[in-house]
Order: C-alpha cells, then structure tokens, then sequence
C-alpha cells in the first residue's frame, strides 16, 4: 500500500511518501479503506520525538490517528462492523508505528464508531481526537453542567471549536479566545470572541467579572496562567498542553480511544449540533506540506488529508 512514513524523528522533511506492507488484522481489529485521515499538533510532535517519554517509537513509523474510511475486512472476533460499512477511528496505540496516513489501517474495534451520515469523510475525519478530546475534558474532566461559564482557549481550533459546540449544546456560557479574524466564526458557533495575547485577564475578567466555572486551556504557557487567574471560587481547570496546570490545582488530561463516546460525538455530529469546519484538504502524497502548515497553529478547524481511490 501507499503511505507517508518516517524512519527518524525530525521536521517535516523527514517524512516520506512510498510503499509499505499491507497491514495485518488482528482477532479484534478491522481492515479499514482509508478515505480522509486529519492533522493533529500531537502528530508533528510525536513525529519531533516529544513524545518519547511516553510512547516507543517502531520505526519507520506511519503517523495519524484520525480515520475515516469504509471497512474492507473483520477480523476473526468482529461482528460489530462489517464489510461496506462507514466508519471513523481515534486509531491510536500504545506505541508509534501503524497510523492512518496510508491506503489501509488495522483499527481495533475499541477505537471505532459508525460515521455520521451527515458528514464527508473529509469532515469526519476531522471528528475523533478533537470531537473525543473535547467531550472526555469537558463531561469527564470538568464535569460542566447546565448554566456553568466555561472559557475555551484557541476556540476556533479543532479541539477548540468543538468544545464550544459542545459547551453549548449543555447550557453553558462559552467564552472563547481567538484572534481577530476568527471571532465572527466563533459567535456563529455561539461563543463570545476575546482576543489573546497581552491584556488577557483584565479582558476576560471585565467580561466575567466573578469568574469561570470551568476552564479549558488547548495552548498552555500564558493561556494557561490566565484560565487560573480567572477561576472563580471552587472553578474547575484542565489542559491538554501544559502539566503546570497541576501547580494550579486543575488536571492533566490527554484523550484515551473509547468507542462509546466516540458514539456520542458521532451522534451529536448527525443531530447537527456540533459541525466540523475543514480548513484545507491534501492528497496523501503531499501530506508533509499539511503538516508543515498545522504546525503554524493558525487554522481555522481541521487541516484533512484524502486518499484518491478513483485514480
């Protein structure tokens, strides 16, 4: 099969476009027809190597988590899925090595969910990490209720707009940071825009003046030390970017594959209530330039990668 793969950690100039084997499908796992697979910034960091610490590398290393596709093969202990059927993954293992940048993925069952309908695969590859991220911090983590005031940072982000979606969709008040040339995407999605960068806090504090219940940080660093010095009294803090949210009482999290939420964000993604906004598309082949333009940390939704079948 083709793939974009890796054989040292490095930039983006590192990857390669070429032939792999065809991957072999274990007892729980499914044969998927790659069609989309999305650009996460975990991606170009477990491929600069920041992630060593945690995940082994099996090189050459074949990068992604996101998947959409159509299954082609079950495995021998599968019947929850079946040949023909749509389906979307956060394909993710404990180790670096089979990813969904490539022609076909062995998914494991626990990992999967049945695509929205309502979606393009170019849309719904863009749904699991951020979708699952987004609801495990928000429901798991922050435990957010009706009437909460929840701040997002980098909304308009993949992670980011989608929680506000989310945070909506459960009653609360959402505050979002953004800059300029993305706020009126943000109030489409019904966030309030505040701009980052210098004057943060006495911006977010003006705007709510007793403070967040909930916060969530996607960026870290001044981000950060802003969602603490806005917590109102008893206010709950997590990030996905930065372990000195524990120096601030909050909570580390990073999303786990689980395929019941990952059910429950499909099905809010079929109901219309969360959307996904797809920035920019690349064929496999020039997948190297979509990550180099993720790693900018300027897009608006997700950056998507397809795989041509009709050629």
């Amino acid at each position: 099969m083709k793939a974009i793969s890796y054989s040292a950690y490095g930039s983006a100039d590192v990857m390669e476009y070429g032939e792999r084997p065809d991957p072999k499908v274990g007892p729980d796992s499914v044969l998927v027809k790659v069609r989309a697979a999305a650009v996460n910034p975990v991606d170009w960091k477990a491929r600069e190597g920041y992630l060593q610490g945690a995940l082994d590398a099996v090189f050459p290393v074949i990068p992604g988590w996101d998947v959409s596709g159509v299954v082609v093969q079950p495995g021998v202990a599968v019947d929850e899925f079946a040949v023909g059927d749509e389906v979307i993954g956060y394909v993710r293992e404990d180790f670096l090595s089979r990813g969904t940048f490539a022609e076909y993925v062995a998914a494991p069952v626990r990992t999967l969910a049945r695509k929205p309908l309502s979606l393009s695969f170019e849309e719904a590859a863009g749904l699991p990490l951020a979708g699952l991220t987004a609801y495990q911090v928000l429901h798991r983590t922050l435990k957010i209720r009706e009437g909460d005031t929840v701040l997002v940072h980098a909304a308009a982000g993949g992670v980011g707009s989608l929680a506000v979606q989310i945070a909506r969709h459960t009653g609360c008040r959402v505050v979002g940071t953004a800059s300029p040339r993305n706020h009126e995407h943000l109030r489409s999605l019904g966030a309030e825009p505040v701009e980052y960068g210098e004057g943060l806090v006495e911006r977010l504090r003006e705007l709510v003046p007793g403070g967040f219940d909930a916060s969530f940080d996607t960026v870290g660093g001044d981000a950060l030390r802003a969602s603490a010095d806005t917590l109102a009294p008893g206010g709950r803090l997590a990030s996905i970017a930065d372990d000195e949210v524990f120096s601030y009482g909050g909570r580390y999290a990073f999303v786990r594959p689980d395929a019941a939420d990952l059910a429950q964000v499909a099905e809010l993604a079929e109901r219309g209530i969360v959307t996904v906004h797809v920035d920019r598309v690349f064929p496999l082949e020039e997948a190297a330039e979509a990550y180099r333009l993720n790693q900018e940390g300027r897009t608006r939704g997700k950056i998507v990668v397809t795989v041509d079948w009709d050629a």
